[in-house]
């Protein structure tokens, strides 16, 4: 696909003319603003069940072949077991795929480009969705390769090669006080070129929500002058009228510390065999919640050097309310 307004599309709300009833979910369509969860809660789990589609010259439905036109016979539908490869997508105005409400799903060589100064356009945005995998695959955009939402469990990335963009980053959570925990992520052999981010994972400050974030395995991982390669912040505010006031934490002048500080708990992270280089003052940068600590935080085998212009800082590491373990040759120096 080249210059495709929409990449893959099944539209279910369909309407020719003008006056159809629509309701304002409230989205914002700024360039800047991110409405991931305004498109989550208008969707209305219009996805497919027990489809595999070949994308070649046939479709295959449970498990008949199948020529021509699909018929759905009911609105919400539900992917489970399939198997989606050798896809690309190029210049998607949104995200490119999007995986929700879906079990046991194998996406396999999959290519996706866009600018990298194109807001919301997530290579691939997984939310309430069990056992997905993502392997083989090159991902390029302006915001996240691969972002993970609320209410994921089972999730395994590998083998991905990701620049430019956000790196893979799970969050932003905690918005909503419904939101589900995400529980199991293994991330291996990746190769992160460029990218604004490297590893994160990021919690709304004033959170209602105490969602859990637990049993995460970040391994195997290159940096090629990644900006900010390992992150947890939960004092994450995507506006600029986020309560804060200003309070001093080393290395750098100034931080915040939030009023209302997130609820959400992160556990059991771990970070081990990631090397390469980075461009800012810290590489790892672990700002955790006063009132949800993170716990159980492991920095195992790591080694990035400094590869900016500017002079680094002493001190390339940032822990706050942090409680955790180093193990092995950490570099730079940790704070836990």
């Amino acid at each position: 696909m080249n210059n495709v307004y929409n990449a893959i599309i099944i539209d279910q709300n369909y309407c020719p003319f003008a006056n159809c009833p629509k309701k304002d979910y409230g989205a914002v369509g700024d360039g800047q603003t991110d409405n991931t969860k305004v498109v989550e809660d208008s969707m209305d789990k219009e996805l497919l069940h027990g489809l595999i589609t070949n994308a070649k010259r046939h479709r295959i439905v449970n498990p008949y072949p199948w020529y021509g036109s699909l018929v759905f016979l009911a609105l919400t539908i539900f992917v489970t077991n399939a198997t989606i490869e050798n896809i690309s997508s190029v210049d998607s105005k949104f995200f490119h795929i999007h995986i929700f409400e879906s079990r046991n799903i194998i996406f396999d060589s999959i290519k996706i480009s866009a600018p990298g100064d194109s807001p919301n356009t997530d290579g691939i945005h997984i939310a309430n969705s069990a056992n997905i995998q993502v392997g083989n695959s090159v991902i390029g955009t302006g915001d996240d390769c691969i972002s993970i939402g609320p209410g994921c469990t089972n999730l395994t990335i590998f083998s991905v090669l990701c620049g430019p963009g956000h790196g893979i980053s799970v969050g932003s959570l905690g918005k909503n006080a419904d939101e589900k925990d995400v529980i199991g992520l293994n991330v291996s052999k990746c190769n992160l070129t460029g990218t604004t981010n490297g590893l994160r994972i990021k919690t709304l400050q004033s959170s209602p929500s105490r969602l859990k974030a637990t049993g995460f395995l970040f391994e195997h991982i290159i940096m090629n002058n990644v900006y900010n390669p390992i992150i947890i912040d939960q004092n994450y505010c995507p506006s600029a009228n986020c309560p804060k006031k200003v309070y001093l934490i080393a290395p750098t002048t100034a931080k915040y510390i939030i009023i209302d500080p997130s609820l959400v708990k992160i556990t059991d992270i771990k970070y081990r065999h990631i090397t390469g280089t980075f461009l800012s003052s810290v590489a790892q940068n672990l700002v955790c919640s006063e009132a949800a600590p993170c716990e159980g935080v492991e920095l195992s085998d790591i080694s990035l050097k400094y590869n900016g212009n500017e002079k680094q800082a002493e001190n390339a590491s940032t822990c706050v309310h942090v409680h955790g373990s180093s193990n092995g040759n950490v570099k730079p120096d940790p704070c836990i």
